[in-house]
């Protein structure tokens, strides 16, 4: 199953670093084509000589890795069908094959406070830089000679070639530039300063050439930061699996544990929820979506109308700044032949076919004024140009997009614009939560992620995507960590979600399981008298009547003083009543656990998802506690993360999918493309228990060659979903 970054680039990556392609990159020697590689996970430790033991009787089994630190477990090779055999022992808990893993500011420093907080000093009385703290950064390597990274670069591991120059990819056509990115967010301290610029980057090569790895050389990585006793570890890496209980997910929940702070990327698939992939679904890990910084915002006002339409810049585009009232005409897809009528006016493009780039070119040199590029499936983009340009590019919704080509082919239009001022949005491409299963809110919070100038190999470069979110977090758990050096994760995740601005859209909040509990203010976070944990409520899935659920928060008093702490009533719903303590104070460093619970009765209560924030006052301060708690079985996708792939025996193909839920029922139906003809059942199953699913399919059960659209569906409670994907059998 191919597990993307939380590419966290948006959308498209700028040329002067060439583009990540999907690549899978398998530790040396390669795999034989008739075995497999999957982690093992075990239900407690054991010694590298016990798991020998357990594996003496497979004789084709080979044991790749053994991992004490990330989880309890070890990788083997071997084929499908002793993997089988071995699943069935019982001090294995689960069996997960590898996937797939593709790499997914000054500015924006300031506004989430870190400029601020670096007058503020530590115990030793030094400034707060990160000075002392190491963060690993496991990504796509780092070039550790860029001139604002040599000072803080501290070593690192490669877990591609196994040897200690985690190195950016340089191979050309395969280059990678993420993992430099995202540490200059992180510690740049040169030409441009990232968050905590005296802090120490430790970095480990998991992605390799083109940004592509695998499930567990991101588990070899985490094993060796843990190792190597890092502070903070960032991932800018993901799927697009909802789910709680991947194994790079438990590991992270593993290294919270030991100690280390454990920040990763929510994704890009927003803006539906349900989105957040894993890592960012670990429970124990700071899941980080993505926010705007302020941003000059352009928008089309149609004359003769009160219509304007939102544009969304692309990054490398010029600046919007028409000065007059230009025609605006339909360019088609960008193709030459479509844009012979542009010059000296707006030419409104569809995306597809071409890249952003070729669309803008093919309009520049046409004698294009500007070029809109309208979405061609809901919602809103970002994305980046492959050069800088001095032409004005922008995105608009589909929605948008399509109703001006609809007038277009009626009148002609006059159009011209208006520029004003946004900060704190949330992107439209920052994965949204909740997690299924475990029914918690994720993202834990927000940090900029569109427009960000940072390192990259021989230069800098503005990128966008949750990718470059998480490291800002890391950045800020470095300066907090430095302030506080005795201060937990837990404490540490508690401070920056206790203190962060819940961001609003118009004029109500953004719900909780789309932002978290806001963006970060770090310097906030640094100082903070009041630590509340866990930093959000998720009080599960509720199925009995009048159904009481209680939850448990440990209030701790870091300041010199005493303070008096009471909850406001939160709005009252039909069908929900709430239970808090009563006032209380507590003295400097005293503590206190205490209980609120909620009383659901579901006949009068007609909602499937609640959620909000709850408000404690600590003295002068107020801290918002995001909630969240769902009725019955909630609308999540039932079905997630098909894929459809060549077996490891001749005449042999092997599908995999996540089912979030379980299904009562679920089936791969297959049509023909042409006329959409049902053609038969890849397979079916009934009752099937939550999570991945892996399966052969021999060649006598497959039909005949050709191309196929394949309806993957699964039914529960009610609720059927389902995903088409082409698939194609050779045979």
């Amino acid at each position: 199953m191919r597990l993307l970054l939380a590419l966290l680039l948006a959308l498209q990556i700028p040329a002067s670093a060439p583009a990540f392609q999907p690549s899978k990159i398998l530790i040396h020697p390669p795999i034989p084509k008739t075995t497999t590689v999957a982690i093992v996970v075990l239900d407690k430790p054991q010694s590298e000589q016990e798991i020998k033991m357990l594996l003496q009787p497979y004789k084709d089994v080979k044991l790749r890795r053994v991992f004490h630190e990330a989880i309890n477990g070890f990788s083997i090779e071997a084929n499908p069908e002793t993997i089988a055999q071995l699943a069935k022992h019982k001090p294995i808990v689960n069996v997960s094959p590898i996937h797939q893993y593709q790499a997914e500011t000054e500015e924006s420093v300031k506004i989430i406070g870190g400029e601020e907080v670096r007058r503020y000093f530590d115990t030793q009385n030094e400034r707060l830089t990160g000075r002392g703290i190491k963060v690993g950064v496991i990504d796509t390597g780092v070039d550790y000679t860029h001139p604002d990274l040599q000072r803080n670069y501290a070593g690192g591991h490669d877990l591609v070639d196994n040897d200690r120059d985690p190195m950016e990819t340089k191979a050309l056509g395969r280059a990678t530039i993420h993992g430099t990115h995202v540490a200059g967010i992180i510690a740049a301290n040169g030409k441009i300063k990232g968050v905590a610029p005296e802090a120490k980057i430790l970095a480990y090569r998991a992605l390799g050439p083109g940004g592509g790895g695998t499930t567990e050389q991101v588990l070899a990585a985490i094993e060796q930061a843990i190792k190597d006793k890092v502070d903070i570890v960032n991932l800018s890496l993901g799927n697009d699996i909802n789910g709680p209980d991947l194994p790079i997910s438990l590991a992270l929940n593993r290294a919270v544990d030991k100690g280390i702070v454990a920040v990763a990327a929510s994704g890009n698939s927003g803006p539906d929820v349900w989105t957040v992939g894993s890592p960012g679904t670990a429970s124990k890990a700071i899941s980080v979506g993505a926010s705007t910084p302020t941003m000059k915002i352009p928008k089309l006002l149609i004359e003769g109308s009160w219509a304007k339409f939102r544009i969304q810049p692309l990054e490398g585009s010029g600046q919007w700044d028409l000065d007059r009232s230009t025609d605006l005409v339909d360019g088609g897809i960008g193709r030459p032949q479509d844009l012979k009528n542009v010059t000296g006016k707006i030419a409104l493009i569809q995306r597809g076919t071409l890249t952003f780039t070729e669309k803008a070119e093919n309009a520049r040199k046409a004698g294009a004024r500007a070029v809109l590029i309208y979405n061609n499936m809901s919602g809103n983009f970002m994305g980046n140009l492959e050069s800088e340009l001095t032409l004005p590019v922008g995105a608009l919704t589909k929605c948008d997009g399509v109703f001006l080509k609809k007038e277009l082919s009626k009148r002609s239009i006059m159009a011209r614009l208006e520029v004003t001022e946004e900060v704190d949005r949330l992107a439209d491409f920052s994965s949204r939560g909740p997690v299924t299963g475990t029914w918690e809110i994720k993202p834990d919070i927000v940090a900029p992620g569109v427009a960000i100038n940072s390192t990259i190999p021989g230069g800098y470069l503005s990128l966008q995507g949750t990718s470059m979110a998480a490291p800002h977090v890391a950045g800020a758990c470095a300066l907090i960590k430095q302030a506080h050096p005795d201060w937990t994760p837990e404490q540490i995740k508690a401070a920056l979600m206790n203190t962060a601005k819940p961001l609003k859209k118009a004029d109500d909040l953004y719900r909780t399981y789309e932002q978290g509990a806001g963006r970060i203010q770090v310097d906030e976070a640094v100082k903070a008298e009041s630590l509340v944990t866990p930093g959000s409520i998720h009080f599960g899935k509720f199925t009995d009547n009048h159904d009481q659920h209680k939850t448990f928060l440990h209030i701790e008093n870091t300041s010199n003083h005493a303070t008096r702490y009471t909850f406001d009533i939160p709005h009252q719903v039909d069908g929900l009543s709430w239970r808090f303590p009563l006032a209380f104070t507590l003295e400097p460093k005293e503590t206190k656990d205490i209980t609120v619970e909620l009383m659901v009765d579901p006949v009068l209560f007609k909602g499937k998802v609640q959620d909000g924030y709850l408000s404690l006052h600590a003295g002068a301060d107020t801290v918002q506690i995001p909630y969240l708690y769902v009725l019955e079985e909630p609308n999540y996708p039932r079905v997630m993360g098909f894929d459809f792939v060549v077996g490891d025996k001749p005449g042999q193909y092997r599908y995999e999918v996540y089912l979030p839920g379980g299904a009562e029922e679920f089936g791969i139906a297959l049509f023909n493309p042409e006329d959409y003809r049902f053609v038969g059942f890849l397979d079916s199953g009934f009752n099937l228990k939550k999570g991945q699913i892996q399966k052969d399919l021999a060649s006598e059960l497959l039909p005949p060659k050709g191309t196929y659209i394949a309806k993957v569906f699964a039914k529960k409670a009610g609720r059927e979903d389902f995903i088409e994907a082409m698939i194609t059998i050779a045979n």
